[in-house]
């Protein structure tokens, strides 16, 4: 649930959903500390809101269309509430702006991820009749004062930097959300300090290509030491990396420091030189699996994640066949898999959407049955074994049981006696499936 509010400047209840990926979760929390220190409530019933925010991913075409849905709904309440303030934030906030607020007339307002201040001024103009937009992209934009509204829970998470300098074809990040700028060191470092005071366990460093954060003669491994020293209790994640700005400093620094999480996500996006040049990743598998080889020799049992994207433009069966290799090869715990969806503004985009939609299916469809296969060969290895868990909560299956993470990041559930969140337990696994681990406390 929500906070309430105290003080209140207004009286304005506002709802807010969110899609993709953790960098938009930090990103409404975000927007809920601008709006609260105006004075708004928050709700987590559409009925009863006076304003319904939409955070959005503009990444992947399926998640475009899950958010045009949602905005078929809000506007249904629309008709119910004439006064409810329907807005659009994000990413596809900034790529879609005159569709949404004029060609269709599904919102009021329109905020990209860099003008989420203007969002006070603009909801109560809004709400006098005046549709309005912010979307402009800024150089400097960190949001660095702002303190994020959070739940409680066990887990947070802390934006150092926002946008990304690589240009990667396929990628309306750029575009979207700007040029990389970091924030400052003391203030990530302070604002982990002050999460450990109020009690989370778990906090992991966010941005679009997180290690390449650099703020004056500091760089992404002095940040991860600095925040892991706030706290030894505290573990330490952080996402997304790309290849490239994965540095020694970084890997001694998470091989040294007990507390900072021994699970990388390293992004491969393809197994065929080909399709990474044309891709722009900058890297050749061969210099990929260096790496890879580098990180398992420097951090003993380290679980490594990937992405994958399929059907890029140009793609063959070989290629294809080449991410399969490299899979078996590298022997990921987990990769999170997509077809490729063509975005305007990006160099993907001129080459044009040739690979037929059934067979992206097909091969993603391939490579998800051949990481369930990976991860359950793997997980298997961890029954018989005890691992230290960092406790969640209940299991969305059962309130009997709970669950927790390694540090590896892998889900452990477990029967319920009287374990609470955020507390430190042993669990004896005694079987496992391609996603989970469950086990008994020893």
């Amino acid at each position: 649930m929500y906070p309430k509010m105290a003080n209140c400047k207004t009286n304005r209840r506002v709802y807010v959903e969110t899609y993709g990926c953790q960098m938009n979760l930090a990103d409404s929390e975000l927007v809920g500390g601008i709006l609260a220190k105006e004075g708004y409530a928050f709700t987590s019933d559409l009925e009863t809101a006076d304003v319904a925010l939409i955070n959005t991913c503009a990444i992947r075409d399926n998640a475009e269309r899950r958010i045009h849905g949602r905005l078929g709904l809000f506007n249904a309440q629309k008709r119910r509430n004439p006064d409810l303030v329907v807005g659009i934030l994000g990413c596809m906030a900034e790529r879609l702006r005159e569709k949404f607020l004029d060609q269709e007339n599904l919102v009021d307002i329109v905020v990209g991820p860099d003008e989420y201040r203007k969002l006070p001024s603009l909801i109560e103009h809004a709400a006098g009749g005046e549709k309005g937009i912010a979307v402009r992209l800024s150089r400097v934009e960190t949001y660095d004062d702002i303190e994020p509204l959070r739940t409680e829970g066990v887990s947070a998470w802390v934006s150092v930097m926002r946008g990304c300098d690589k240009f990667c074809t396929f990628c309306v990040v750029p575009f979207t959300r700007g040029r990389e700028r970091s924030r400052p060191f003391s203030t990530v470092v302070e604002e982990v300090r002050s999460l450990a005071e109020q009690g989370f366990k778990d906090v992991t460093l966010l941005g679009q290509n997180v290690n390449s954060y650099a703020d004056g003669d500091h760089d992404f491994a002095d940040l991860m030491r600095a925040v892991a020293d706030v706290d030894r209790q505290l573990r330490i994640r952080f996402t997304t990396s790309h290849p490239q700005d994965m540095s020694d400093r970084l890997i001694e620094a998470i091989s040294t420091t007990d507390n900072i999480c021994k699970y990388i996500h390293l992004p491969v996006q393809s197994g065929s030189d080909r399709i990474l040049t044309l891709m722009n990743r900058t890297y050749s598998v061969d210099g990929y699996l260096a790496l890879v080889e580098k990180i398992r020799s420097a951090i003993p049992g380290v679980s490594l994640t990937t992405d994958t994207i399929s059907g890029f433009p140009g793609e063959t069966d070989e290629d294809h066949r080449l991410t399969l290799a490299l899979m078996k090869a590298v022997k990921y715990d987990g990769a999170y898999t997509f077809k490729y969806s063509p975005r305007e503004r990006t160099r993907a985009w001129e080459m044009g959407d040739i690979v037929a939609d059934e067979l992206k299916t097909a091969r993603v469809g391939e490579i998800l049955a051949l990481q369930r296969d990976l991860s359950r060969e793997i997980n298997q290895q961890f029954v018989g074994r005890s691992e230290r868990i960092l406790v969640e909560g209940p299991s969305k299956k059962s309130a009997q049981e709970y669950t927790g993470r390694t540090d590896t990041n892998r889900t452990v559930v477990f029967p319920h006696v009287q374990e609470q969140p955020g507390e430190y337990i042993t669990v004896k696994i005694a079987r496992a499936n391609s996603a989970t681990l469950f086990g008994i406390r020893a």
